[in-house]
């Protein structure tokens, strides 16, 4: 009898082989990869080509017109007239349209939502956190949607660290959002912040991290960063009771510290500063920008301007604050509008980098142009707006070598608006196509 292979005799009796898991391994792994079409491996995407009326680049003020955008893999590649298309690519033609980089909102928090739709203190303590992140995940679907490619988020507003999953669910490509920059839980002096009006005695869950002294706030800073933050994000003043006044919250010595520990990991800070003094705490501390500041006066903006510090002065957020109050937008408006206002304007007029931040979150996410809007009514030319919500930005978020800008080498992160947006702010409300890192997010 043939036994063949595999088997040997010993004293008349059939034994198998001895099996060795190696050589097993192997060859099963061997056999697998040979069964493989050549079709299976992962195909290149073809390069796209941007074909609109005009192409704005973020740092012109006078949009190209004429110009055309080549994008191969994750960057763009060209960016000029008559552009030679490449074999197999796709061309997008976008008639009456103009392609710019991919809107930068500046100052964000996609785990709150309208606070005519729920209160601030009932979303920090009675919506479960799971709720929640759900929430904030379709919050990040719409600001992309609506051409915002980055978003600084400052503060999950008592969500923990959950902005970090989002943050990396985003950029793995499990949910469509914008690239992240976020802040985590934020920190503020004990006692002077939220949720208030309870009984004294019990501990009430907070919107941001508490701390007292030099070694707590170094500590915090410390630990935030550990725990994923971009940004650390501080509260200079605040109210310590309803009612009150917004005063200096953390003393000087307390922001330098954690400053110098956020900047020796490479952290920029923000800081909400409303009060004249937590501003000039905040300038003398080395921050890297300045939130709201409705108390600033023309010499606290001028040292801004002189130390380069950004101001986010979150227009849209006191707008908004106040509509839900009754105010209908007419007439004379109330003072934390004009305060909001007049703030800006001396901001301008001091050259302070002005950055482009609505506090969304207080108002709907994807609505994010507002602030774009309030910033053209207060002053700036639409074509200065576009430049803070895109180079402007990427230049005060220390990531001008990446986004804002269309030009050869950057990050393939393109809108196309219906219109001109340097005419007309309003043009950057008709998103006919969205791009982040060369994949088409929606298109025509």
């Amino acid at each position: 009898m043939d036994i063949g292979p595999g088997a040997h005799t010993m004293r008349g009796m059939l034994t198998p082989a001895p099996f060795r898991p190696a050589t097993f391994v192997l060859a099963l792994v061997f056999a697998l990869i040979s069964a493989q079409p050549l079709s299976a491996q992962p195909a290149m995407p073809a390069p796209i080509l941007l074909k609109p009326d005009a192409v704005f680049d973020g740092i012109d003020p006078v949009p190209h017109a004429g110009w055309q955008v080549l994008v191969d893999g994750e960057r763009i590649v060209a960016a000029g007239p008559a552009l030679s298309v490449p074999a197999k690519a796709r061309v997008i033609a976008l008639p009456g349209a103009t392609v710019m980089p991919g809107m930068i909102e500046g100052h964000g928090h996609l785990f709150l939502h309208p606070y005519n739709e729920t209160p601030w203190d009932d979303q920090v303590l009675h919506e479960p956190l799971a709720l929640r992140t759900a929430r904030a995940v379709a919050q990040a679907r719409a600001t992309l949607l609506a051409g915002f490619t980055t978003e600084r988020d400052l503060g999950t507003e008592g969500a923990g660290y959950a902005d970090v999953g989002l943050r990396e669910a985003i950029a793995q490509g499990i949910v469509p959002g914008p690239r992240l920059l976020v802040a985590t839980r934020a920190i503020v002096a004990r006692g002077a912040y939220g949720p208030k009006g309870f009984e004294p005695g019990v501990a009430v869950p907070q919107g941001a991290e508490e701390v007292s002294g030099i070694d707590e706030i170094v500590r915090a800073t410390r630990g935030q960063i550990a725990a994923g933050a971009d940004w650390v994000k501080l509260y200079a003043d605040y109210h310590y009771q309803r009612g009150e006044p917004s005063r200096p919250t953390l003393s000087q010595a307390e922001m330098a510290a954690a400053v110098a520990t956020a900047h020796d990991a490479g952290r920029p800070v923000a800081v909400h500063a409303v009060t004249a003094e937590g501003m000039r705490r905040a300038i003398a501390a080395g921050v890297d920008t300045i939130e709201h500041g409705d108390e600033g006066t023309a010499e606290l903006f001028r040292a801004m301007h002189d130390h380069a510090i950004g101001y986010c002065a979150t227009l849209a957020a006191g707008d908004s604050i106040a509509r839900y109050r009754g105010w209908d937008g007419s007439g004379t408006p109330p003072g934390m509008v004009a305060d909001t206002q007049r703030a800006f304007r001396l901001a301008l007029a001091a050259g302070t980098p002005l950055c482009m931040g609505g506090d969304v979150g207080v108002f709907a996410h994807g609505s994010n142009a507002r602030e774009m809007e309030l910033m053209a009514a207060a002053g700036l030319s639409p074509a200065q707006v576009l430049m803070a919500a895109t180079s402007g930005n990427a230049r005060i978020f220390h990531q001008a070598d990446r986004i804002g800008a269309v030009r050869s080498g950057m990050l393939a992160d393109l809108i196309a608006v219906a219109g001109d947006p340097t005419r007309d702010i309003g043009a950057v409300r008709h998103v006919v196509l969205v791009m982040k890192g060369g994949v088409l997010i929606s298109a025509p």
